[in-house]
């Protein structure tokens, strides 16, 4: 079962602001995440504090924040440096 992205418009408005590379590298995690959110490439883990967002990682810098929305949908909430985490 793979599972479908929802995306906010700030993730939309952040996307538009990484590298090339960065936006290759996100596509490919995403299709990780489409088939596996716990993928271990992926890192994922609940965001401290939070009962539904989690984090997972693009690369060393860039990370996904995002949350499940029923059994199949996950809306992908923000993109960027590691310090959007304290946006949440």
């Amino acid at each position: 079962m793979a599972y479908q992205f929802t995306f906010t418009n700030r993730f939309q408005k952040h996307y538009r602001s990484l590298a090339d590379k960065e936006k290759r590298q996100l596509a490919h995690k995403l299709e990780l995440m489409a088939e596996n959110p716990a993928h271990p490439s992926l890192r994922t883990k609940r965001i401290q504090g939070t009962t539904d967002l989690f984090e997972c990682s693009v690369n060393m810098d860039i990370r996904i924040i995002w949350h499940y929305e029923g059994d199949k949908m996950i809306i992908l909430l923000d993109v960027g440096r590691h310090n959007i985490l304290k946006h949440f």
